[in-house]
């Protein structure tokens, strides 16, 4: 292992997730390196947003080369079982709920093991095994839960109190963790150490038939998705910003396309007033429900180009190297794999993913998603990678990011740190901050609308990090979601 420091920075969504990333560039690693490490850590310090049984995407681009998309997002099962266990709960905000289906019925087939493996072939520098071992050792040793993860526990307690087994992982004293008490997870510890003496195959030998546990009666999964599930890489949406252009997540994630349509509809005028912002998601959100969700007919919509519970994690290095990478385990089916520490996701059952119901999916098929990991570069070639949680918001954050680093040139924090809006099926939700004219003219051009009372992790959690064309860092962690930064300099 070389010794040598690389210089970079690293925003994630938690202080140990950051510092895994920052770990991997002071052993020498690079940006995907650090951003590896990060999702493994992601696993123990934000469970509830990250896991080995959910899947992502990696925006990644090496300097002086096109960026590319690894997606490894889940999959849907080859057969729909007689009796699949499939119900909703409700998951309370405070300010707002939202529903979601949980059960072995509501998993898709996971790719985030297989995905980090691919994107580590692809171009990672450190040994896997090195890039396992912070996050295995936090798992075994354990770490203090901070607000942010006590408060998303409670917003899905009905999830992580599902079962016996999830109440023995979540709520071993009876009662989920509060803010400041220890939480360690044995079991994800032994399955990480698993990854690192036996990588790939033992996930296929050892770790994927636990995971099917189940699924033969309560399920639709079979061992034939395990083995013929493939990581893809595609070549990502390309939009123009004011004088920069971004890279967007390309279908079947319909994140990508929602955007840049969203930046057409503003008519060439990315310096609008928030109005403006709001009328053009509004007509992408439209044209995406004008279509019935077929992606084929909304990017037909789109004009010739220019020559999308989730968590992010947002590098770059001094080689001018950058990736982007969300992941997302929904919020989890309710059950926790035997021995291994983690629940398998319930992509099936959240209604951006799959709006084809319990079992109207169509077999075997990539899952469309609202991820959008993001790489971005302003006209004096400042380089930015960025993402967001946050479910079928994640498209306004990032649209809102775009115009904000692009168009205005806003600082990196203070474009993360300004209000946000949001627009769904004719309604607007809008954080506090804008000018009392901005939001009266919000308020007006969209009658069905709510002014939250403060800023909330309903409008997601954006990590993103700068490099300057000096090859200068900033990095910025979303305080609405506990987020983070490390920079290397």
């Amino acid at each position: 292992m070389t010794s040598r420091t690389t210089q970079g920075a690293v925003a994630a969504g938690h202080e140990l997730t950051a510092r895994a990333g920052r770990f991997a560039l002071e052993e020498g690693g690079n940006a995907v390196d650090a951003a590896i490490a990060a999702a493994w850590m992601a696993c123990v310090t934000e469970p509830v947003l990250a896991s080995p049984g959910g899947g992502g995407f990696a925006m990644m681009a090496e300097k002086g080369e096109a960026p590319q998309v690894c997606d490894f997002f889940a999959q849907t099962p080859k057969r729909a079982g007689p009796q699949a266990d499939f119900h909703a709960i409700e998951a309370d905000f405070g300010t707002t709920t939202q529903t979601f289906h949980i059960g072995l019925g509501s998993t898709a087939t996971p790719g985030f093991v297989p995905g980090l493996f691919a994107l580590h072939a692809r171009a990672g520098r450190l040994p896997m095994r090195d890039l396992l071992a912070p996050a295995a050792a936090i798992a075994r040793a354990g770490h203090k839960v901070n607000a942010f993860q006590a408060f998303l526990a409670c917003v899905i307690a009905p999830i992580l109190l599902h079962t016996d087994e999830a109440r023995a992982l979540f709520a071993p004293s009876g009662a989920l963790p509060e803010e400041g008490e220890s939480f360690a997870n044995p079991a994800l510890a032994r399955f990480l150490e698993l990854l690192a003496d036996g990588g790939l195959t033992a996930y296929e030998n050892e770790a994927a038939p636990a995971m099917l546990e189940g699924q033969d009666a309560a399920g639709h999964l079979t061992p034939e998705d395990f083995s013929a599930y493939e990581v893809c890489w595609r070549a990502p949406l390309e939009a123009r910003i004011g004088s920069g252009r971004a890279w967007l997540n390309p279908p079947p994630a319909a994140s990508g396309a929602l955007i840049a349509l969203a930046l057409e509809l503003m008519n060439d005028d990315p310096a609008c007033p928030p109005c403006a912002w709001a009328g053009a998601l509004d007509g992408a959100d439209c044209a995406r429900r004008d279509c019935g969700h077929d992606l084929r007919a909304l990017m037909a919509r789109l004009g010739p180009p220019a020559h999308r519970g989730t968590t992010h994690i947002s590098t770059l290095d001094e080689d001018g190297r950058a990736c982007a990478l969300t992941i997302s385990n929904g919020e989890g089916n309710g059950h926790v794999v035997s021995g291994l520490g983690f629940m398998l996701n319930n992509m099936l059952g959240e209604a951006d993913v799959n709006p084809a119901g319990a079992r109207g999916w169509p077999r075997d098929t990539r899952l469309s998603s609202m991820m959008a990991p993001t790489l971005a570069r302003a006209a004096d070639g400042t380089l930015f990678a960025l993402g967001s949680g946050g479910s079928n918001r994640i498209r306004s954050v990032i649209f809102l990011m775009l115009n904000r680093l692009l168009a205005q040139g806003m600082p990196l924090a203070a474009a993360i740190e300004a209000p946000r809006l949001h627009v769904e099926a004719g309604h607007l939700d809008f954080e506090p901050g804008f000018t009392p004219g901005e939001a009266k003219a919000l308020a007006a051009a969209f009658p069905d609308h709510r002014a939250w009372d403060e800023k909330s992790l309903f409008f997601g959690g954006c990590h993103a990090v700068r490099r300057a064309q000096d090859g200068t860092f900033s990095a910025c962690g979303d305080a609405r979601r506990a987020g983070a930064a490390e920079i290397i300099a």
